[in-house]
């Protein structure tokens, strides 16, 4: 049985979740990266993350890596970048997709605020084409040095980081609750109960 104490942690983390900024996670195959993805994804209030996975098979989540954080996070997986961009946009959600060329912008430019799936594509060559062409925007991290991107979980903390600082001077993390949250919150208390 949960202690008060842990019963108001679990209340006060799904509070101040973001419903609608989610992420996608497309392709990725190192495990020790979308580990950390997951981490970061739960520390800024992400509480949904989309598996892709069209020509890899799923990367294992590492335990200690994610913080423990894979328990509480909503992660549905797909096998077709169609079947997961129809859930995304079923949700009224923006695409932003990574990408590393002329095409797109600085994360800088965009507003974070709007329900937005920030897609992060696979560590070697990006997001798929699939993807992109279905993405309603692409989004870069401007580099300074010879390296042409960062890490994807770097850029996760980069992204997820500057949608927090608008969301935050926004109002966006103010306690809020939903009927998704309090699905959510019965469900949590189960998962806590079964350790």
């Amino acid at each position: 049985m949960a202690t008060p104490e842990r019963l108001r942690t679990l209340r006060a983390v799904l509070e101040r979740r973001q419903e609608d900024l989610q992420v996608v996670l497309d392709n990725l195959h190192d495990s020790h990266n979308a580990s950390a993805v997951l981490r970061t994804c739960d520390g800024f209030g992400v509480g949904t993350v989309h598996l892709l996975s069209t020509d890899n098979p799923l990367p294992e989540i590492s335990k200690g890596v994610s913080g423990y954080t894979r328990k509480w996070l909503e992660m549905p997986s797909y096998e077709s970048t169609r079947a997961c961009v129809s859930v995304l946009k079923a949700e009224g959600l923006r695409i932003v997709a990574t990408h590393v060329d002329d095409s797109a912008r600085s994360y800088l430019e965009i507003d974070w605020t709007e329900p937005v799936a920030l897609v992060l594509g696979n560590e070697h060559r990006g997001c798929t084409e699939e993807m992109l062409a279905e993405a309603d925007e692409r989004v870069k991290v401007p580099m300074q040095g010879m390296a042409q991107s960062f890490n994807v979980s770097v850029s996760a903390g980069i992204l997820l980081g500057e949608a927090y600082r608008q969301r935050m001077a926004a109002g966006r993390y103010e306690v809020s609750w939903s009927e998704g949250k309090e699905r959510l919150y019965q469900q949590w208390l189960e998962r806590d109960e079964v350790g």
